[in-house]
């Protein structure tokens, strides 16, 4: 007998790990409110229609893309260079799709479909730290979508209220600086290696460097240089540690922790062959 969808999200709802998640973003969430709040303030100070802000907000859903995006229509860029920033922009959730499909795999494509709306980088670094072994448990999807309406909650309020308000609130309430704040928290939460802080570096160099460009194409600049150097460094980390070969009996499987060593490229399973 299958579980209605409601009644589902009702017991995903009243899960202790739900709760859990909360707690665990409500130290995030202040800036993740300063955030949408910039960012409403901002899609309207750069012309943006009302509604289309709130379409934005609501469907868009994603604070450092709509940021990126908002200069390039000031200025009038072409929109191959809008849609181009936006997708470079948003390259790291193609990562953290793959990371959490050793998580989410066994769910329904609605509910993998939702994840994909409602994930950040935040729920993805606090749902790390929480659940480091890849590997399938009963708490996850709860703590997820705990997560994921504090976030969505702490980000879609202010924004609306930012889109609201932006002809009366003043600009010299630094609420750019604080959204630059926000940005900065969650930038050094994603810094957990030493391929991470170079990329970092890198991109902040090449976007200061590439500055002068027009249509601030300088962002593009940074982002591209960034993926380059991190692909490279993964490169050379894998050529210094190749994976190692594990010979496999011909009629027996794969323990469940030796599957996952080869879903992480450390093993690559050679089966032997019998022959009479």
């Amino acid at each position: 007998m299958s579980t209605s969808p409601w009644a589902a999200a009702q017991a995903v709802i009243r899960h202790p790990s739900f709760r859990l998640a909360g707690k665990d973003m409500a130290g995030t969430s202040l800036g993740i409110g300063a955030w949408g709040l910039v960012t409403g303030v901002a899609m309207i100070k750069s012309g943006m229609s009302l509604p289309m802000a709130v379409f934005m907000s609501l469907v868009v859903y994603a604070g450092s893309a709509q940021l990126a995006v908002l200069p390039l229509l000031m200025v009038g860029a072409p929109l191959w260079v809008v849609w181009l920033t936006a997708a470079c922009v948003n390259l790291r959730f193609v990562i953290f799709s793959s990371m959490w499909r050793s998580y989410f795999e066994h769910l329904p494509l609605r509910w993998r479909l939702a994840t994909g709306y409602f994930s950040g980088d935040v729920i993805f670094v606090a749902f790390m730290k929480r659940f480091p072994e890849p590997k399938p448990e009963p708490d996850q999807v709860p703590y997820f979508w705990g997560a994921a309406c504090t976030n969505w909650l702490a980000w879609q309020v202010p924004s609306l209220v930012g889109i609201a308000l932006a002809n009366v609130v003043p600009l010299s309430w630094g609420l750019g600086f604080a959204g630059v704040l926000a940005l900065l928290g969650v930038l050094l939460s994603l810094l957990f290696d030493r391929a991470t802080w170079i990329a970092t570096g890198v991109a902040a160099t090449a976007a200061i460097a590439a500055f002068a460009l027009p249509l601030k194409l300088n962002i593009l600049v940074a982002i591209a240089a960034a993926v380059a150097v991190g692909l490279l460094i993964e490169a050379v980390e894998h050529h210094r540690n190749p994976p190692e070969l594990l010979l496999v009996p011909a009629e027996e499987d794969l323990p469940a922790d030796e599957q996952q060593h080869v879903r992480d490229g450390d093993v690559v399973p050679v089966r032997e062959e019998r022959h009479p």
